[in-house]
């Protein structure tokens, strides 16, 4: 399959799932599904962050003291929990990385 099909056929879906919201304005879903749409962010942020954490260099797992990702991700999830302010959790999380890296000698 050529790529030009593949980012098509992407496009026409995405396109079509976006357009079905305006199109029916009055379409109400179920409360399970409501309630199911409220994990849907935090799914997808898990699913984008976790890899770079845990896999830092794309191709071998590190779950050591010496990975500086996912030592600042853990510290950037306990300052959510403690602050709960995005600004405070990005701004910590940043800087908890840049000061191990520079510690560590990565920078």
């Amino acid at each position: 399959m050529s790529y030009g099909w593949l980012i098509l056929g992407m496009t026409v879906i995405t396109f079509t799932m976006r357009y079905s919201l305006f199109a029916w304005p009055d379409l109400r879903f179920p409360p399970v599904v409501r309630q199911g749409l409220h994990y849907v962010p935090t799914a997808v942020l898990t699913a984008i962050v976790v890899p770079g954490m845990l896999l830092p260099d794309g191709q071998h797992w590190q779950l050591s003291l010496d990975n500086a990702y996912l030592l600042a991700g853990v510290a950037a999830i306990a300052i959510a929990a403690l602050s709960r302010n995005l600004l405070a959790t990005i701004g910590g999380g940043l800087l908890v990385f840049f000061l191990l890296r520079w510690l560590m000698g990565q920078i």
